[in-house]
C-alpha cells in the first residue's frame, strides 16, 4: 500500500512501476467518492474481466459472487465465500499470465470491496499476483495492518525549488517562490499546479490577489462553513494572511494590530488546521489561501489591504505597499495610481512585463483626468501586449482611444491596434499600416518607427507563397524609399537589420551576404540587447541564411536566456524553437526534445509568433513520419486561416528532409521543390541540398542545374565551411565519374570542422552510397559503418537505416545492437589499453593490419605465419571484441587510434603498421597495384574519429 496526500505522486508512482515490470496482465479499480456507498462496486471493477471464468468455481463461491455483482438474485452474500470466489478468479487466470491489481484511491472505496480485496491480498502466496494500492493517508489502515505500506512524503528542498524552477517559464518573485514552497511543503502537484494557475504578474510580484486560482465550488463551501464557525478575530487574522502572499509573521501581526487583532485570534485558526503561523506563516494548503481571501467580501478585502499598506515599510517595500494601498481603495486618487506608474517602471527595469502591466492597469483604474488616464492605459495596453495577453491589450487600448485627441498618443494607438491585429486576425496580413505608424512614429520616436519598420517586413515574410505575388520586395521597396526620407545619423541594431533585409529582396542573397554579416555580428558584439526590441529571431535567421552555425546557436542561446529573464512569454516559444534546431543539425536530438517540450508547455499565444520548426526538424531527421505528419497538420490549418504561407513553406522544409530519410525521393523533391521557389531567410537555406539529394535520386539533373548554380553563388559568397561543405555534398550528387570522390571528400572534410554532426554522418552515407555504386564495396562498407553508428547515435533513425539497408547490399549485415556495444566500449572516457587489455600481444598485432586494410593473405605474408592462422586469430578477435564482423573491427580499431589517421595502404604517402614494415610481403601482393584489393581504405582525416 502506497500512503500520502493528495498531490504526492502516488498514481505516478504506481504508473512507473508497472511500467517498469513488462508482461504483466493488469486489473484495476478506482475510488470514487460518490460511489462509496454502493456495495462491490470497487471489486466489480477489478473482477470485470475475469467474469467468463465464473462457471470454473464452486456453486457456493459463484452464487455469492453473482448475487455480490447483481447478476442474479438471492440472500445478502457471506464475505468469506465472496472473498474465496475473487481469490479463486485470480488464481486461475494467474495460471495462464502473471497479475497485478491495482487499486487507486482506496480511500473512497466502498467498505464491502475493501474488506475482499484485503482478504485476499492476505491469502495471496505462491501465485503469481501482485497487489498495488494507493491511498490518501487517512489515518484508517486497520485492514492492512501487517502488510507492507510505503509512505510518500513531500520532496526535500532543493528538490522542491527544482520542480518549482521547472514549472515556471517566467521569473520568480524570490519572496513569492519561497511562500509557494513553504506552503507547498514538498508537495509535488502544488509545485507543479500553482504557478498554472497563478498568472505570469503574480509570479513575478506584481501582488495581484486578484487573480487568485479558484477553488472547486465544494472545497469553497466547505472552508466558508469553517470560518463562519470560527470568532470574527480569526476571521480577520485569516484574511490578513491571505492577503500578504509573503508569509511574513512580523508584517501580519503589524497589521492586525491596527485592526485590533491580538495574538489570541491564532489559537482557533490553528485549532482547525487553517493557519500556522511560525518563522513563516503557511495556510495548509496553497488553496486554502484562495479560498479564505475569495470568501471575503470586497469591503472586507480592501479593509485588509489598507492594514497591510500601513504595516509595510515604506522605504524597504515600496512597490508592495503601493500594491496595496491600490487594493484599499474603491475610488480614483491620483497620488496612489502616480506610485503605482513609478513601481510599474522599477518592474519593468527589472523584467517584471507581467508585473508592470498590472501594476499600470490598477493605475489606469485610479486616474480620474482624462489625459492621464488615456496614457496610462496605452502604457498598460502595450505591456499586456508584450506579456503576451492581446486581449487585455485591446480591451486597455479602448480605454486610451476614448481620451482626449492627441497626435503622438494617436500614432502610438494606430500601431499597438496594427501589431494586436496580426496577431489575432484571420487572412494574410497587410505590412501597411505598420509602415503607416512608422513612419507617423519617425517625428516622435525615431528608435520605435525603425523597429516597427522590421515588424512591417516580417509580416510581409511570414505571408510568403499565400500573400500577393511580390509583396516582400514591394515592402522592401518602401521601406527603402522611407529610410532615404529619413536616414539616420548612426547605424543601430534596428538599421543594420533593415539594410541587410532590403537588400536581399531587392538586389539578390549574393549581394545582402556583407549586410547581413554586419548585422549579425553588430549583434554577437552585443551581450545585452533591450528585451522589447530584441529581434535576436531575426539576427538568428540571418546567421542560417549565412550558414554560420556557431553564430545562429550563439544567438539562440542569448535569445533563450533573455527571454527568460524578461518573462516575455510571447515570444519565448520561437527562441526555443530556433535554439532546438539549432541542436537537431548538432546531432544532439535529447537537447532539442528538451526546449521543444519547455516551448509547448509554454505556447500561450498558440506560438503565434512562429511555427514549431525545431520540432518539425526533429520529427523529420528522426524519420518519424507520423509524427511528422500529425504536427504538420496542427500546423498547417492555422497557418492558412490567419495567411502564413511561410509556415506552409517550414512543414515542406521538414518534410523535404523526412522524406530523403525514407527514400521518398519523389515527394523529397516536390517538397523541396516549394521551398525553393520560396526563397525564405534563413530555416531556407538549408533546404536546396534536400531538392539535388533528391533530383539526383530521381533522375532529374537537368532540373536541378540551376538551384544549384544558385546554392553554389551564395555558398561561395558566404564562404563558411558548412556553406562549402554542403555545396561539396550537393555537387558531388549532380557528378558523375572519378570527380564525385574529391567532392565527397572535400563535403566531409569541411563539414567536419563545423559542428553539424548531422550533416557530417549525412556526407559520410551519401559517400557510401555512391562507393557501393562504384562497386568499391570495401571502401563502401566503411563509410556507411561510419555513418550508420553517427546516426544511429544520434537517434536519425530513418537515415541510418538508409545506412543499414546499403550495408547489407555491399554483404554486411548493419551493426544493430552492436552499436551499442560499440561505443561503450569505445569512449573516450576508457583508454585503449583497457579496450585491448583482452587481446594478446599477437592478437593484437593481427587487428592492426586487418584494420589497414590488409587482406588475410597479406597479413599470413606479413606475420609469417599461415592462412588458417590468422582466420583463427581474426575470429578470436571479433569474439573477445564482441564485434559481429570484420567492418566492425576496422571501425574499432580506427576509433580508439590503433590504426595512424595519416594515410591508409594503397594511398600516396600513408602510414604503414610497423609490424607491416618489418616483414616482406608475398609477390603477389607486392605486384597487385595500389588500392586493388577488396578492403583497400582510401584516406580519411582526422575529424572522422568516432565521438562518443
Amino acid at each position: 500500500m502506497i500512503r500520502g496526500e493528495a498531490g504526492i505522486g502516488k498514481t505516478e508512482l504506481l504508473e512507473r512501476a508497472l511500467d517498469r515490470v513488462p508482461g504483466l496482465r493488469r486489473l484495476r479499480a478506482v475510488g470514487r467518492e460518490f460511489e462509496n456507498e454502493l456495495p462491490f462496486t470497487g471489486l466489480h471493477d477489478l473482477c470485470r474481466p475475469l467474469l467468463t471464468r465464473l462457471e470454473a468455481l464452486p456453486g457456493p463461491q459463484r452464487t455469492a459472487l453473482e448475487v455480490a455483482f447483481a447478476l442474479s438474485d438471492g440472500a445478502t452474500p457471506d464475505r468469506f465465500r465472496v472473498g474465496l470466489a475473487v481469490l479463486g478468479l485470480l488464481s486461475a487466470a494467474a495460471r495462464e499470465e502473471p497479475i497485478v491489481c491495482v487499486i487507486d484511491d482506496w480511500q473512497w472505496l466502498d467498505h464491502a470491496s475493501a474488506q475482499v480485496m484485503a482478504f485476499v491480498a492476505r491469502r495471496v502466496e505462491h501465485d503469481p499476483i501482485a497487489f498495488l494500492i494507493a491511498s490518501r493517508d487517512t489515518g484508517e489502515t486497520a485492514t492492512f495492518d501487517g502488510l507492507p505500506v510505503l509512505t510518500l512524503t513531500g520532496l526535500g528542498g532543493q528538490d522542491a525549488l527544482a520542480l518549482l524552477t521547472s514549472a515556471s517559464h517566467t521569473p520568480l518573485d524570490q519572496r513569492i517562490r519561497d511562500q509557494i514552497l513553504a506552503e507547498a511543503r514538498g508537495n509535488p502537484l502544488a509545485l507543479l499546479e500553482l504557478p498554472r494557475t497563478m498568472g505570469p504578474a503574480e509570479l513575478t510580484g506584481d501582488f495581484d490577489l486578484l487573480t487568485t486560482p479558484p477553488v472547486p465550488a465544494r472545497v469553497e463551501a466547505g472552508y466558508r462553513e469553517l470560518l463562519a464557525s470560527l470568532p470574527e478575530n480569526a476571521r480577520w487574522l485569516l484574511l490578513l494572511a491571505a492577503a500578504e502572499p509573503l508569509g511574513d509573521p512580523v508584517l501580519l501581526w503589524r497589521a492586525a494590530e491596527r485592526l485590533g487583532i491580538g495574538a489570541d485570534a491564532a489559537g482557533p485558526a490553528e485549532a482547525a488546521r487553517l493557519l500556522e503561523i511560525g518563522v513563516r506563516t503557511r495556510f495548509r494548503h496553497p488553496l486554502v489561501r484562495s479560498a479564505i481571501y475569495r470568501a471575503a467580501s470586497p469591503e472586507e478585502r480592501r479593509t485588509a489591504h489598507g492594514a497591510l499598506a500601513e504595516a509595510t515599510d515604506p522605504v524597504a517595500d515600496p512597490d508592495r505597499r503601493t500594491w496595496h494601498r491600490a487594493q484599499s481603495v474603491l475610488l480614483p486618487d491620483e497620488d496612489i495610481a502616480a506610485e503605482l506608474e513609478h513601481a510599474a517602471a522599477r518592474a519593468s527595469a527589472r523584467g517584471g512585463i507581467a508585473a508592470a502591466a498590472g501594476l499600470l492597469e490598477r493605475a489606469t483604474a485610479l486616474t480620474a483626468d482624462p489625459d492621464h488616464r488615456a496614457e496610462r492605459a496605452l502604457s498598460a495596453a502595450r505591456y499586456h501586449y508584450w506579456a503576451g495577453a492581446p486581449g487585455a491589450a485591446a480591451a486597455l487600448l479602448a480605454t486610451a482611444e476614448a481620451g482626449p485627441s492627441d497626435d503622438r498618443r494617436q500614432a502610438f494607438i494606430e500601431l499597438l491596434a496594427a501589431q494586436i491585429s496580426i496577431h489575432s486576425g484571420p487572412g494574410v496580413k497587410d505590412p501597411a499600416p505598420l509602415l503607416q505608424a512608422a513612419r507617423r512614429l519617425e517625428a516622435y520616436d525615431r528608435p520605435m518607427a525603425r523597429q516597427i519598420s522590421i515588424e512591417a517586413y516580417v509580416v510581409a515574410m511570414r505571408a510568403g507563397r499565400l500573400g500577393p505575388p511580390g509583396l516582400e520586395a514591394e515592402t522592401a521597396r518602401r521601406l527603402a524609399t522611407m529610410l532615404e526620407d529619413a536616414p539616420a545619423q548612426s547605424p543601430t541594431l534596428s538599421d543594420l537589420l533593415l539594410e541587410a533585409l532590403i537588400t536581399r529582396a531587392t538586389k539578390g542573397h549574393v549581394a545582402a551576404i556583407p549586410p547581413l554579416r554586419r548585422a549579425v555580428g553588430a549583434f554577437l558584439a552585443e551581450t545585452e540587447t533591450d528585451w522589447r526590441y530584441n529581434w535576436l529571431s531575426l539576427a538568428c535567421a540571418m546567421a542560417m541564411d549565412l550558414w554560420d552555425h556557431d553564430g545562429w546557436r550563439t544567438l539562440a542561446e542569448r535569445q533563450v536566456r533573455l527571454n527568460r529573464r524578461a518573462g516575455t512569454l510571447l515570444t519565448l516559444p520561437s527562441a526555443l524553437h530556433y535554439r532546438a534546431y539549432a541542436h537537431v543539425l548538432s546531432g544532439e536530438f535529447g537537447a532539442a526534445e528538451a526546449l521543444i517540450a519547455e516551448a509547448l508547455a509554454i505556447d500561450v499565444t498558440g506560438n503565434q509568433t512562429g511555427p514549431p520548426f525545431g520540432d518539425l526538424a526533429l520529427r523529420a531527421w528522426r524519420g518519424d513520419q507520423k509524427g511528422t505528419a500529425a504536427l504538420a497538420e496542427r500546423v498547417a490549418a492555422p497557418a492558412r486561416e490567419r495567411g502564413e504561407g511561410h509556415n506552409l513553406s517550414v512543414i515542406d522544409g521538414a518534410n523535404a528532409v523526412l522524406y530523403n530519410g525514407l527514400g521518398h525521393y519523389d515527394a523529397a523533391y516536390e517538397a523541396a521543390t516549394e521551398v525553393c521557389a520560396d526563397d525564405g531567410l534563413g530555416f531556407f537555406s538549408f533546404v536546396p541540398s534536400e531538392l539535388i539529394e533528391a533530383a539526383a535520386r530521381t533522375g532529374r539533373h537537368r532540373l536541378a542545374e540551376p538551384v544549384l548554380r544558385e546554392f553554389v553563388e551564395r555558398t561561395d559568397a558566404s564562404g563558411t565551411d558548412l556553406a562549402l561543405g554542403l555545396q561539396a555534398y550537393a555537387r558531388a550528387l549532380l557528378t558523375e565519374g572519378s570527380g564525385a570522390e574529391d567532392l565527397y571528400r572535400e563535403a566531409i572534410d569541411r563539414l567536419a570542422r563545423t559542428d553539424t554532426a548531422a550533416y557530417l554522418a549525412r556526407a559520410h552515407l551519401v559517400y557510401g552510397e555512391w562507393l557501393s555504386r562504384e562497386t568499391r564495396r570495401g571502401d563502401a562498407q566503411v563509410q556507411l559503418c561510419i555513418a550508420y553508428e553517427k546516426l544511429s547515435a544520434m537517434g536519425a533513425a530513418a537515415f541510418a537505416e538508409r545506412a543499414a539497408r546499403e550495408l547489407s547490399a555491399c554483404g554486411v549485415r548493419p551493426p544493430r545492437s552492436a552499436a551499442t556495444r560499440l561505443r561503450s566500449r569505445v569512449a573516450d572516457s576508457e583508454p585503449a589499453d583497457e579496450s585491448l587489455a583482452a587481446l594478446t600481444d599477437r592478437e593484437r598485432e593481427v587487428l592492426t593490419l586487418l584494420a589497414s586494410g590488409l587482406s588475410n593473405s597479406e597479413i599470413a605474408a606479413a606475420l609469417v605465419i599461415s592462412h588458417e592462422t590468422v582466420k583463427t586469430y581474426v575470429s578470436r578477435i571479433l569474439t573477445k571484441l564482441d564485434l559481429r564482423d570484420r567492418v566492425q573491427a576496422v571501425v574499432f580499431a580506427y576509433r580508439i587510434g590503433l590504426v595512424s589517421p595519416d594515410g591508409w595502404p594503397g594511398c600516396p604517402g600513408r602510414s604503414v603498421p610497423r609490424a607491416a614494415a618489418a616483414r616482406p610481403r608475398s609477390s603477389r601482393a607486392a605486384e597487385r597495384p595500389p588500392g586493388s584489393h577488396g578492403c583497400t581504405l582510401k584516406p580519411l582525416p582526422d575529424d572522422l574519429r568516432f565521438s562518443p
